[in-house]
């Protein structure tokens, strides 16, 4: 991986919803000049010890963001390639480094690929652009593959050689504009062969750019391996932080950590306990105390951090299975919110995040599991160099308790070195 990723911790937006557009419909009247927005947030960035900021879709879409219409156009409801360069030169200025959100699986049908294709017709070239429903007979009319059942998003065929340069040259294009990497969108649905022709590409023009797969579940280092990717998020971790504190059984996290460990032979996995896809931690844990529990995990266990904005002001959000079920998730935020004004939780961000960078070492640390019950453990980190060390003890008990030694009062955590 670039060296430069042995030290990022990344601060997840998703614009569209954070500055307040309207992400139902995309009537293309006028530009928005929204993306400025972002920059009074970086005193924020820089303040909390972050120093990366992790778009989601800033691309022409017709809804969400993830149906995308062109690659190569800021989305008119965040702005133009102006105030592209502006956040980017604004990031730079603080030593920020800007990470985009590729979503290049599937496309809307309003894109003009898709329209070209069903112009022309099956077996034309512009139809072999994109995968084809095989459940479906295709007596003269296009029957893409759709994506997870969403009818509007129509599904890219990457192992064609077409494709694969169209969105080579997209990821390039945006590298030359200065972004630093690219989170790739619902990567699990492509081969991970596919990738690689690609990313072999990307990463000739730009050796140091990081990319980071959107996978769930599967084996993660075999699709790193494959794809040429450097890292993919660590979901099966999240999930484990989250039900472990939820039902009192860090047994559950015990066994996940031993994962974890082997994975980090392979790559660094992208860890989180909140993104825009999932309720948020505050809304998982059962004891409130228990989020910043969490929190303490994911800046203590190794990988590449991930806050997702709203998350260091500890909102709650809950996702729903259905239409606008993301909104909650979603949030705009305004400066002049109650709500999102600094508070406890964005010092206690401050202060976990102050210990990561005093200890940039964890973040492809050994990690050994001591004085493990239900409800407590201490998790003992080692360099890999062997020098250094630092402890993590996690009681979420209703009592006091004593872990070699390290006094933990009741639904808290101590760390030490």
């Amino acid at each position: 991986m670039p060296e430069w990723t042995q030290h990022v911790i990344w601060w997840q937006v998703y614009p569209l919803g954070m500055l307040g557009a309207d992400t139902t419909q995309n009537p293309h009247t006028a530009v928005s000049h929204r993306l400025r927005e972002l920059i009074p947030w970086l005193d924020d960035v820089r303040d909390l010890g972050v120093n990366g900021l992790a778009l989601g879709p800033v691309f022409d879409s017709e809804t969400h963001g993830y149906d995308t219409i062109e690659h190569r156009r800021i989305d008119p409801r965040l702005g133009d390639d102006d105030d592209f360069a502006a956040l980017v030169s604004a990031c730079r200025e603080r030593g920020v480094r800007v990470l985009l959100d590729g979503v290049f699986n599937h496309v809307a049908r309003s894109n003009p690929l898709w329209l070209a294709a069903q112009s022309a017709g099956p077996g034309s070239p512009e139809a072999a652009w994109f995968r084809l429903d095989p459940q479906q007979p295709h007596d003269g009319v296009l029957k893409p593959a759709v994506f997870e059942g969403h009818d509007h998003l129509v599904e890219l065929d990457l192992s064609h050689p077409p494709v694969a340069d169209y969105v080579a040259d997209v990821m390039i294009s945006w590298l030359d504009r200065g972004a630093d990497g690219w989170r790739l969108d619902a990567a699990y649905a492509v081969a991970p062969d596919a990738w690689r022709p690609i990313l072999d590409r990307v990463r000739s023009a730009h050796p140091d750019v990081w990319i980071v797969g959107e996978v769930i579940h599967g084996d993660y280092a075999d699709i790193v391996r494959r794809s040429g990717m450097d890292s993919v998020t660590q979901y099966e971790l999240w999930k484990s932080i989250g039900n472990s504190l939820k039902e009192r059984n860090l047994f559950e996290l015990s066994w996940t950590l031993g994962r974890h460990e082997k994975l980090l032979g392979a790559f660094v996995p992208l860890t989180f306990v909140g993104n825009h896809d999932v309720t948020r931690i505050a809304s998982i844990v059962t004891d409130a105390r228990h989020a910043g529990i969490a929190h303490a995990l994911l800046f203590f266990l190794p990988g590449i951090p991930s806050v997702y904005y709203g998350d260091e002001r500890g909102l709650e959000g809950v996702k729903e299975d259905r239409a606008g079920g993301d909104d909650a998730v979603r949030p705009e935020a305004r400066r002049d919110g109650a709500e999102w004004q600094r508070n406890d939780a964005f010092r206690l961000h401050q202060e976990l995040i102050g210990f990561r960078r005093r200890h940039a070492w964890l973040v492809d640390a050994r990690v050994e599991v001591h004085d493990l019950a239900n409800e407590t453990m201490l998790l003992v980190a080692t360099a890999r160099s062997g020098t250094e060390t630092a402890r993590l003890a996690i009681n979420i008990s209703d009592s006091d308790v004593a872990l070699h030694g390290i006094a933990v009062p009741p639904h808290a955590y101590v760390l030490s070195d």
